[in-house]
């Protein structure tokens, strides 16, 4: 599998496609509505990606950008497999991935001078930065999603601090920050380990999610129409709780069973803890239905995606 996400004209998407489903992507464009392929690494970093267009039976354009419109670049060959062979080796991170093909750098117009969005009050850029570290430390949003929160963290009315694109640059930057952080995590994250607790628990019948609603309430309002009509009880926790979690404190889990009676509730917890147990995480629970269930000891470092 490639550590790669591809986007179609046709509006598909594949996360961590074999090389053959790239090879026939690839192959196949050229068609109306049909005609490049885009491809990201699974972790996306701000224009760092690489496609391919072709108009019709001619030769494929392959292009890649790295970090900037300077770093745009591009080549044609005439086959589908010299393309996907190139954007193989990419997608491998290879030494010398960009060999054999006759790169060309492409000139974008400059943009204009006062195209600048003004700097943000130093106070505003402050508070902002440490808000959207902070979101990126539980790892769940993505940097569209970053961007809308941090256009809307500060706005008061129609009072508005901090711009769309003002936002997005500075969530660029820390997400660039973030990601190589996070270049040197090895191994399996604890993070990591609730995602495969949660989806055991899912296959087994228990609705589970992660970072589900904003708190407590909203969860447990919402909880049952989330998952299967049959599940026989639920698991999750908020956003509060996620940025508990990211911040050193344990994870508080609400959990419960579809029905009436507290002896559904303790099962559920029972199986829970289980599954926890089974990915070698640490947790704290008395037991009894009215009890919270807290995973403790946790080192936070949900890897990025998107």
């Amino acid at each position: 599998m490639l550590a790669i996400r591809i986007h179609t004209e046709r509006g598909e998407s594949y996360d961590r496609p074999a090389l053959g489903t790239l090879s026939d992507v690839v192959a196949r464009i050229g068609a109306d509505g049909d005609g490049f392929v885009v491809v990201e690494r699974i972790v996306a970093e701000p224009e760092i990606y690489i496609q391919v267009l072709r108009d019709g039976g001619g030769d494929y354009q392959l292009e890649y950008r790295d970090g900037s419109a300077d770093r745009h670049f591009q080549a044609y060959l005439p086959t589908a497999a010299e393309v996907v062979a190139v954007m193989a080796r990419w997608a491998r991170r290879e030494k010398d991935w960009d060999a054999g093909p006759a790169w060309q750098r492409l000139d974008f117009p400059p943009r204009p001078a006062d195209s600048d969005p003004p700097p943000l009050d130093p106070e505003v850029e402050r508070e902002l930065t440490e808000a959207v570290r902070r979101w990126l430390r539980c790892g769940y949003a993505d940097r569209e999603a970053l961007t809308e929160s941090a256009e809307e963290y500060l706005a008061v009315g129609d009072v508005r601090p901090v711009s769309r694109d003002r936002a997005a640059r500075l969530v660029e930057r820390l997400w660039r920050e973030r990601v190589a952080e996070q270049a040197d995590w090895t191994g399996t994250t604890d993070p990591e380990r609730i995602t495969r607790a949660f989806a055991a628990l899912e296959a087994s019948g228990i609705t589970a999610r992660e970072n589900f609603t904003c708190c407590r309430g909203c969860g447990l309002g919402e909880i049952r129409a989330e998952g299967a009509q049959d599940a026989r009880g639920f698991v999750f926790f908020h956003a509060q709780a996620a940025e508990g979690a990211a911040a050193g404190q344990d994870l508080f889990l609400m959990y419960g069973g579809f029905g009436s009676g507290e002896a559904r509730t303790v099962s559920v917890g029972q199986e829970v803890v289980a599954a926890l147990d089974a990915e070698g995480l640490r947790w704290v629970w008395g037991g009894s239905a009215h009890d919270a269930i807290r995973v403790t000891g946790l080192d936070w470092r949900r890897r990025l995606a998107g």
